[in-house]
């Protein structure tokens, strides 16, 4: 969310670790979600912050989606998208950054966050290897869902809210410059309103650094108001990467779309009640680009001149973002 709106906020949200089965009436369960922490390094100091995983029903998910909150929010903010993903069969990773530290370890660029988002970045840089951070919380995860001995997936959709939207960015460049075999599993970097810092250069550095490689960008994005900074990351992305398609904005969507039923009163006190429409709009979009990104496939319908898609802009729900 906007610094400007919500620097007077704070989310404080104590980590507990549980499982918990998704189910619904009469139905099996099409994922699970256990919650324990993660290790980041802050300064001179490891820091543990929340972690939810949601793990799909399926022994052979299609990605790991890393889902990123945004300035004064937390994990639990994401959790109906981290649903939305996992029963389409990703295991997604969702951790709680901070949104203030003495530190500069921040979800948002608050002076200098950088050399935090640098280790942030070396979760996914050593995912690959069983002693890695990431690779120790899913196995911790796995163990408490009864799925010990599975490997984190390999093909990776980094996706943030607001702010966690420039994070997204950003650590997906470092990855490209810091972590090249990691990057080369990349599939799409989805930024879902995002917000950039009003200090530092995170986020362009971030576009700039991964427009060459080809690594699809999408964004579904609101209209410009005060609560996603007149749409500042928008902006940021559309003048950073010259492409034809770069995603939809959401004509009456707000800010808090993405939270979708996740969301409360911090964000829409502020920032304005998501419609149902731009709720749905937004997790249908989300979820058949990250699947298209991870298996190498394109279903027509949810691009320009699919069914889906022009339904969408026709209706007056979305408008095609584009490069300048």
């Amino acid at each position: 969310m906007s610094l400007r709106r919500l620097i007077s906020l704070s989310a404080l949200l104590a980590a507990v670790a549980i499982t918990v089965p998704a189910q619904s009436a009469g139905a099996a369960a099409t994922w699970t979600q256990v919650s324990n922490t993660v290790d980041v390094s802050c300064a001179a100091f490891t820091y543990h912050p929340a972690a939810d995983w949601f793990l799909p029903a399926t022994t052979s998910p299609k990605g790991l989606v890393y889902l990123q909150h945004g300035f004064s929010r937390s994990n639990g903010n994401m959790a109906d998208l981290a649903e939305h993903y996992a029963a389409a069969g990703f295991v997604v990773f969702a951790p709680t950054l901070p949104s203030a530290d003495i530190f500069g370890c921040t979800v948002s660029n608050l002076g200098n966050n950088a050399p935090f988002l640098n280790n942030v970045a070396a979760l996914l840089g050593t995912a690959n290897n069983a002693s890695g951070a990431l690779a120790r919380s899913y196995a911790n995860a796995a163990a408490k869902a009864g799925r010990s001995g599975t490997s984190l997936p390999t093909t990776y959709v980094i996706a943030g809210h607001s702010a966690g939207g420039e994070v997204a960015a950003y650590v997906a460049n470092r990855l490209r410059s810091t972590y090249p075999s990691q990057y080369a599993r990349v599939a799409l970097v989805q930024l879902l309103d995002p917000v950039k810092s009003f200090i530092g250069s995170n986020m362009p550095t971030g576009l700039k650094g991964i427009a060459p490689t080809g690594v699809p960008v999408y964004a579904i994005s609101s209209p410009p108001y005060t609560a996603n900074s007149n749409a500042n990351g928008t902006v940021e992305l559309t003048g950073d990467l010259h492409r034809p398609f770069l995603g939809v904005r959401l004509s009456t969507g707000c800010h808090c779309d993405a939270e979708g039923a996740s969301t409360d009163g911090a964000c829409t006190l502020t920032a304005g009640t998501p419609q149902q429409q731009n709720i749905a709009a937004l997790q249908t979009l989300a979820v058949a680009w990250a699947t298209d990104a991870a298996t190498g496939t394109v279903t027509g319908g949810y691009y320009p001149g699919g069914a889906y898609y022009d339904s969408l802009v026709a209706a007056g729900v979305t408008q095609t973002l584009s490069g300048s």
